[in-house]
């Protein structure tokens, strides 16, 4: 059990935190033929926009209610239905998913009355789902948003069954997961002759390819009508601890069992989720995953001599800092550092004595004697200056390529981590052989010595 450290100062500086309204929308940016549309000022959707164009480096479709100082005091509801009647007009997406911010909340606007007024006034839109979710800026964090949103649009839209699939099931991503981890995740549960319903699903929408057409709205991701039928699943596979409340509500109003997997990174959390799809499935684990597992074996001893004794930093979204430390000490490193920028039931459970909630300052200010440093692109400036090495993990990752593409998820995942952070900790380790080399062959002064 880690002991929760709560940093306690004047202001955020370097920050880690992302706001729980751009966890929502990224959430509805995995449903197809969907926009999300904030509920607040320009300046909302803009940061949310720029960042989710930089991680992702594909066009993003947001919208905004375009709240300005007298409609905030007024209330927002002009503007909401403004914004739906162009929305229906322009794009007629499948789903609106609503999010408020911080401004609108603090106003108090009843969203949920203005919808029904909405509604009455505008027939045209029977066609059109709207979900709307509250998520204030200040509290709860990009995890949490992402959480709410998805809990939203299933206690919206999925519909109670008379009759179940017993080959459909559900999948409750969390955000962490890249489209590249949710294909694979796809491509394990289909291997056991399941068909499986992800939601959200950033494999259809983000996964970096290339639209025949321009459409502007969401193309691909899980349909509104798969969010329908997941009433009808057999039963439910949660990843991370922010989808337990929507597969609770799935549970409570579909009726449908749950299983919870806290990590799906890691030689027992993929062996735990195999052996899941096998009792669902009846059917046994298929040869590829057991070559797979051997393969990650092998990744592991060798692996493991460049892992061992090392000293790491890490700073992470809950959830993603369960599955980085978890894997990190199954390889023998030590995690001496770690930092998440909100609260959560799941620090406490963390293979560490302490963690602690603060930004990235407090994380450059505690990492100054590990080998590595693990972050998303904002920590690099402390890698920087601390001359340490960094790897990227999370959102948002805008100075390397291939973000979406990134695996960490089953047998395949983990073995590309050790391989990816192992060549770090090579490379490390080879530039301080070759810096110790010039500095015992070489006798002139460092003023005049090309070597330095």
């Amino acid at each position: 059990m880690a002991t929760v450290e709560q940093i306690k100062k004047s202001c955020a500086v370097n920050p880690l935190k992302m706001s729980a309204p751009i966890g929502a929308a990224l959430a509805f940016l995995g449903i197809d033929r969907c926009l999300p549309l904030l509920h607040g000022a320009q300046g909302c959707t803009a940061f949310g926009l720029v960042l989710f164009v930089r991680h992702f480096r594909e066009t993003i479709p947001l919208q905004t209610t375009a709240m300005n100082e007298v409609t905030t005091i007024l209330g927002g509801l002009e503007n909401i239905e403004q914004a739906l009647v162009n929305i229906h007009k322009r794009a007629n997406p499948a789903l609106v998913g609503i999010v408020s911010t911080g401004l609108t909340e603090t106003k108090g606007d009843d969203v949920d009355g203005y919808l029904k007024l909405i509604r009455e006034r505008h027939p045209e839109f029977a066609g059109m789902e709207v979900v709307y979710v509250s998520t204030p800026d200040f509290v709860g964090g990009f995890q949490d948003g992402w959480g709410k949103a998805v809990n939203a649009m299933v206690g919206r839209l999925a519909q109670p069954a008379a009759q179940r699939s017993a080959a459909q099931v559900n999948i409750l991503a969390p955000c962490h997961f890249t489209p590249a981890d949710i294909e694979e995740m796809r491509d394990m549960v289909e291997a056991f002759g399941l068909n499986p319903i992800i939601l959200p699903d950033l494999s259809g929408s983000l996964d970096g390819h290339v639209p025949e057409t321009f459409l502007p709205h969401t193309l691909g991701g899980t349909k509104v009508e798969d969010i329908r039928r997941m009433g009808a699943s057999c039963m439910t596979l949660a990843f991370g601890e922010q989808m337990r409340a929507a597969a609770e509500t799935l549970r409570l109003k579909c009726d449908v069992p749950c299983i919870m997997f806290e990590r799906t990174t890691g030689l027992d959390a993929t062996d735990r989720l195999l052996h899941a799809l096998a009792q669902i499935s009846g059917q046994p684990v298929p040869a590829r995953y057991r070559r797979q597992r051997s393969q990650l074996q092998d990744a592991m001893l060798d692996g493991h001599f460049n892992f061992g004794g090392k000293r790491v930093a890490v700073a992470a979204e809950p959830n993603l800092l369960l599955e980085l430390t978890s894997f990190l000490t199954d390889m023998g490193a030590s995690v001496d550092v770690a930092v998440a920028p909100t609260a959560s039931s799941v620090l406490e459970t963390l293979p560490l004595e302490n963690v602690v909630i603060g930004d990235l300052e407090d994380f450059e200010n505690r990492a100054g004697n590990c080998d590595l440093l693990v972050t998303h692109s904002h920590g690099r400036q402390a890698a920087e200056r601390l001359g340490i090495p960094l790897y990227r993990a999370g959102i948002p990752t805008f100075d390397r390529l291939g973000a979406a593409a990134k695996l960490s998820v089953g047998y395949r995942g983990m073995r590309a981590l050790i391989f990816e952070i192992g060549n770090l900790f090579i490379e490390q380790q080879e530039q301080q052989h070759h810096t110790q080399h010039l500095r015992e062959t070489c006798h002139e002064p460092q003023a005049t010595c090309a070597c330095h």
